[in-house]
């Protein structure tokens, strides 16, 4: 330790332009995958923070809710599947309507109270308890959607009062708003006012002791006609471009996560050749080579972790400065990313620590230092 941390305090700079190599890689990381979570949150955060262990969508839909209905007959049957608890239809149609005064579009969501469907993220406020009462989107506070505000469904419809706002559950990145169903077929019929019922677009399924969501939803495709039914993340996943972009970050993250111990590795093997007389001197001198590795691997976890430490604090500014994408500040994925990239650079650093273990005593009255 004494002899790691000598090295690195007559050597400040050229360790710390290291740890801030490593720390603005680390940001980079941190903030892609903020910023992936976020547009993922902004496309389908309400079907990810709702209730609904299994969503019911009609087979033709494709995984798409715009697309689906849901029949009363196959509602009937959904319900009678072994392992649901409960089975409460789910609806979803994006309205015209009047926040703070301006027209906007906005994604509302019909569930029947206190059954699976309702948001699971509230920040403030309550839960819906009748009608004309909604739970809507944090992020779209400031555009008329905060609680208290009232919002018009046009045209001439319900005026829905906001009662609760819950964190991430915007719909193809418009404002959301969770009602009662009552409320949402009172709102499909401004628009089709001579319709004979109003459909839900899905079943939201609670599912009950001693079954799982994905025993559940492979019950109700193989019982039940015209119907797909997947587990929550399943639906998340199976959304319409979430996909594409999962795998697009996917490709960025990966380039990062191998730059970073590549770069470590590289400068920690650099300094071995530079340093490879010292060390051999060392050696002849009675230093164990257990001493000289040690003193390598703390000098790669100092500098990784004051580089984690830098990367956290740019990822806390830059949230705080784009917080209207909806992007939050989470802990534990930093850590655990400061803690992959820790040990990718201790596996990339054992290249020099093979090179240290190939000194050779005897070669420091000869000045070669190492074998190569």
């Amino acid at each position: 330790m004494f002899l790691a941390l000598k090295e690195m305090r007559r050597a400040k700079v050229r360790f710390g332009l290291l740890a801030g190599a490593v720390g603005l890689l680390v940001f980079l990381i941190l903030f892609q995958q903020a910023l992936l979570t976020g547009l993922i949150n902004q496309f389908i955060g309400a079907l990810k923070n709702q209730s609904g262990e299994v969503l019911v969508y009609n087979g033709q839909a494709r995984k798409n809710l715009d697309g689906s209905i849901i029949l009363p007959d196959q509602q009937a049957a959904i319900a009678e599947v072994e392992g649901v608890a409960v089975a409460s239809p789910f609806g979803q149609a994006t309205f015209t309507v009047t926040a703070d005064g301006d027209e906007t579009d906005a994604v509302i969501f019909g569930y029947q109270l206190g059954n699976p469907g309702e948001p699971t993220t509230l920040i403030s406020g309550r839960l819906p308890e009748g009608a004309d009462e909604a739970v809507a989107s944090e992020k779209d506070a400031d555009a008329g959607f905060a609680l208290g505000d009232v919002v018009r469904v046009e045209p001439g419809g319900a005026s829905i009062t906001i009662v609760g706002v819950a964190r991430d559950i915007n719909y193809s990145v418009a404002p959301v708003l969770f009602v009662d169903f009552a409320t949402f077929e009172a709102a499909k019929r401004t628009r089709n006012p001579d319709a004979a019922a109003i459909l839900p677009s899905a079943i939201a399924i609670e599912v009950a002791a001693g079954s799982t969501p994905a025993q559940v939803a492979a019950r109700i495709n193989d019982q039940v006609d015209g119907v797909e039914a997947l587990t929550r993340q399943e639906a998340v996943d199976g959304s319409p471009g979430v996909s594409s972009v999962r795998t697009s970050f996917a490709i960025i993250l990966g380039l990062f996560y191998l730059v970073v111990p590549l770069v470590t590795g590289l400068f920690f093997l650099i300094v071995t050749f530079q340093k490879a007389s010292a060390l051999t001197l060392l050696r002849a001198i009675g230093a164990p080579a257990r001493t000289l590795v040690w003193s390598l691997l703390v000098q790669v976890f100092i500098v990784m972790t004051i580089g984690s430490v830098i990367a956290f604090g740019l990822y806390a500014g830059a949230i705080q400065g784009v917080s209207n994408l909806g992007i939050h500040v989470e802990v534990m994925p930093a850590v655990i990313t400061s803690v992959v990239v820790l040990a990718l650079a201790l596996l990339t650093s054992l290249v020099a620590v093979r090179r240290v273990l190939r000194l050779d005593p005897l070669s420091a009255t000869t000045g070669a230092g190492i074998a190569l």
